[in-house]
Formats: structure tokens, sequence, C-alpha cells
């Protein structure tokens, strides 16, 4: 028989109110980690997004694991127009330097071998987007190719989708290397290249950590960027936005000024008040866990809830600390138990029955 007990803890923390404004169609600026919405704008709203596609092809193709893999180009890239990085057919390079030609130029040929060395053909390549996308969670995306061009319709979704996939990208060690880089240089077997970074925010926006620009004539200017500072880690998207590079410099510094990242739960051992079952044993979490907050007033509440179990042996779980901010779940964490057989089974016994 399952026996529980609730214990709250209640934490004020500060909180204060800014505006946030831009002049895109559809904007948001998202908590990477939490995936709290800082501020939005028509955010599910579903449009088309031109190269910030391009998130998807090189997640999808990191992913792959075949990064070391040398890609003879096939006639696949006569089909490119628009940004290239000018490889031609014949032309051996590596898998990397292709993803860094796709993020750093927008490198539309470079989608195409992409697309077809790691799909075996392009439209296997789109199936592995829009699957991915499902993975994800991106309700509201379609892929028709691997580049964000206009043909076959485009690429379109929303921005939160698009949020979505940064934050769950930006936790590839892979993607946040290529994303950051400022200049890269590429040898093949026919020409050495140099590629600077198209992503403007990179050189004149110190917290930049990442991101992917964007530009088709039904698209209009599309941005993706990624920035952190005092452990607050932030994703802003913008789509149909001719200010685009300053909004997002905007977005940024409005929320670095207004948040401040607390330590809600420490890992290691944790005291329960009042907590009497495991009162001769050791209980503890795994896990740190921060959450950004505004300043002035946050309700906080920790619920522990502990499982009264009459066997249970080291590192068994034996509960959950629900965090709840402002009257929302926005985490849970489990707790382990570290016996100390200071108490006999009799006296758990009498303790159980009687708790």
């Amino acid at each position: 028989m399952k026996k529980y007990v609730v214990l709250i803890i209640l934490l004020i923390l500060p909180f204060n109110v800014k505006a946030y404004t831009t002049s895109a169609s559809s904007a948001i600026l998202m908590d990477m980690d939490s995936g709290n919405i800082i501020y939005g704008k028509d955010i599910n709203e579903v449009r088309s997004i031109a190269s910030i596609s391009k998130i998807m092809t090189a997640i999808v193709a990191i992913e792959a694991n075949k990064l070391n893999d040398i890609v003879t180009i096939d006639d696949t890239i006569l089909k490119a127009y628009g940004s290239g990085i000018y490889i031609k057919q014949n032309e051996q390079i590596s898998l990397e330097a292709l993803i860094y030609g796709l993020m750093l130029r927008s490198g539309n040929d470079a989608s195409l071998a992409i697309a077809s060395y790691v799909g075996g053909n392009v439209t296997n390549f789109i199936t592995m987007m829009n699957k991915k996308a499902q993975e994800i969670g991106m309700r509201n995306t379609v892929f028709n190719n691997p580049n964000g061009l206009d043909d076959n319709g485009g690429n379109k979704a929303s921005a939160y989708d698009m949020a979505l996939l940064t934050s769950y990208a930006m936790k590839n060690d892979i993607y946040k290397k290529i994303v950051k880089t400022k200049k890269y240089t590429a040898k093949t077997n026919m020409n050495n290249y140099v590629w600077t970074n198209k992503n403007k925010l990179l050189f004149n926006y110190k917290y930049t950590t990442g991101g992917k620009t964007g530009f088709t004539d039904i698209a209009k200017r599309t941005l993706v960027t990624t920035a952190s500072k005092n452990n607050i880690n932030l994703v802003a998207v913008t789509l149909n936005d001719g200010n685009d590079f300053t909004d997002h410099t905007n977005l940024f510094e409005e929320a670095f000024k207004e948040y401040t990242n607390y330590i809600i739960l420490k890992k290691g051992n944790i005291n329960i008040i009042d907590e009497q079952y495991y009162l001769n044993d050791k209980l503890y979490i795994e896990n740190n866990y921060s959450y950004n907050l505004k300043d002035n007033h946050n309700k906080v509440v920790l619920n522990y809830k502990l499982e009264k179990k009459r066997e249970y042996k080291s590192k068994d779980e034996v509960g959950i600390i629900e965090v709840v901010i402002n009257n929302k779940k926005v985490h849970e964490e489990k707790i382990y138990v570290l016996k100390t057989n200071k108490l006999s089974i009799w006296n758990k016994l009498k303790v159980w029955f009687k708790w």
C-alpha cells in the first residue's frame, strides 16, 4: 500500500514589468531551458520561414553521426540557386564542412548535397526533417525542401515551433559549436574556402551564441538568434521583420535586465521539515534546477511528495519534488534515499503505521 505525505515550502522571490516590442509579423522570445515564453506576437501563426529552415537540415545531418564522412558532390547541386558556397560536382568535402557552409553562408548547394548524402536522396531527407519536427513537438511546421527556398510551396512554421527547434538543437554540442563560429576554413580536393558567418549579432552583440538568417521574396526577412548571460539562455525568433537584428538585440537586453537566474533546487542531500519516516536515512536529489524570475514578487512553491515504502534499499526512488511558480507547475525532480541502517525494521514499521 502506498502512502504519501505532501510537504509544502513557500518562497517569495522578486518581479517587475517591462515592455517588449518588435516590428515583426510574428515573434517570440523564449527561455531555452524552461520553455518559458517571455515575449510573444502571433507565435502560432504559420508563415514561410526561408533559410532558418536550415536549422533542421543541420541537426538532422549532425544526428546522422557521419560528420567525418567525405562526400563526393553529385549532380543534385546543379538545381541549386540563390546563396551558396559554390561547390562543384565531383568535389570531395567532409559532411562536417558542408554543415558549416550551410549554417555560416546559408549555402543552398550545401543543403542539397547534405540531403542527398544523408537521406540517400533529397525526398527521403525531407521526410526525415518532418519526422524530427513531429518528435520535437513542432505542430505547425511543414518542410518541403532542405533549404527554405520557395520551391514546392516552401517551408512553413510558426515562430513558436522555430523556438522549440532551436532550443532542441542548442542541446547538441556540435550544433552549438558550428552556429557560434565566426569564420571557418574548409579544404577540398578542388579548392580552399574561407566562410564568414552571416549572423551579424555574433560580431555586434557580445552575448550571442548562435542563430540563422533567412530571406525569400515570400517570407521576407526571418531570423533566429540565441544569447546567454548569467546562466540565462534565450532564443529569439522573428518572421517578416525588416529591423530584425536590432529587434533581437533589444529583446535580449530587456530580458537580461529584467530576469535573474535563481537556483531553486540544489543537488545532494535534502532536509524536509517535519519529515519523520525517512528521518534516520538520507534523502537526496541528483540534479540542480534553476529558473529565470523577474525582479519583484514571485510565488515559488516546493511540493515534496514522499511515498512510505515498507521495504527499500539505497538509491531507491521514494518521491518527487514539484516546483510550482506563480501557480504553474514548471518542474518535477525525483527524490532518492540513502539507507544508514540506524532504525530497525520493527521501529520503521511503527513509524509507518503512525505516520
